[in-house]
């Protein structure tokens, strides 16, 4: 596997105003998946996450995964277009006043549609639903190139950045 370089940046919102809105299109809607069965996780942690070299929860067993999604801190949305699965988020209160977007992304099939920016908006409003004091996240040079952008575009802000090196398997 070849080892790489990775720029990590660390996003946040820190009030409901700053978020830049756009809407759902009429043919999507968000459903969140409440309890979210591990089946169902692994399915869309898998097709959102593969091209990206997600591979953090992959390494949990059923168990971990079965009391993770189980925690009151911790919620899953899914984007449902014309009835097929479109992408996903996962929330996670932070033990802070904070809501970290844990998880967040597209199904390849649904790249340029605009629905990353409709889906992003969605889920600042489920974690500023929620009572978060604050909105944050990460994304990394391994992430779509169209994940940082649209962070900054929907009114993220950079916070903090990390250098670290990973073994990724070989396209």
């Amino acid at each position: 596997m070849p080892r790489v370089d990775v720029l990590r940046t660390f996003l946040e919102m820190r009030d409901p105003a700053d978020l830049r809105a756009v809407p759902m299109p009429a043919a999507a809607r968000v459903v969140r998946r409440d309890p979210c069965a591990v089946h169902e996780y692994l399915r869309l942690y898998r097709a959102v996450g593969a091209r990206w070299h997600w591979r953090d929860r992959l390494a949990w067993t059923e168990a971990q995964l079965r009391t993770h999604l189980a925690s009151p801190d911790v919620g899953v949305w899914e984007l449902d277009v014309d009835g097929a699965s479109a992408g996903f988020f996962e929330l996670r209160r932070d033990g802070e006043g904070g809501v970290e977007i844990a998880y967040f992304g597209l199904v390849p099939t649904f790249f340029g549609r605009g629905l990353g920016a409709s889906l992003l908006t969605r889920a600042v409003e489920e974690a500023w639903s929620i009572g978060a004091r604050r909105v944050w996240l990460h994304t990394c040079t391994l992430d779509s190139p169209h994940a940082l952008p649209n962070y900054r575009a929907r009114g993220f802000r950079d916070f903090k950045t990390e250098r670290y090196q990973t073994d990724i398997e070989a396209s």
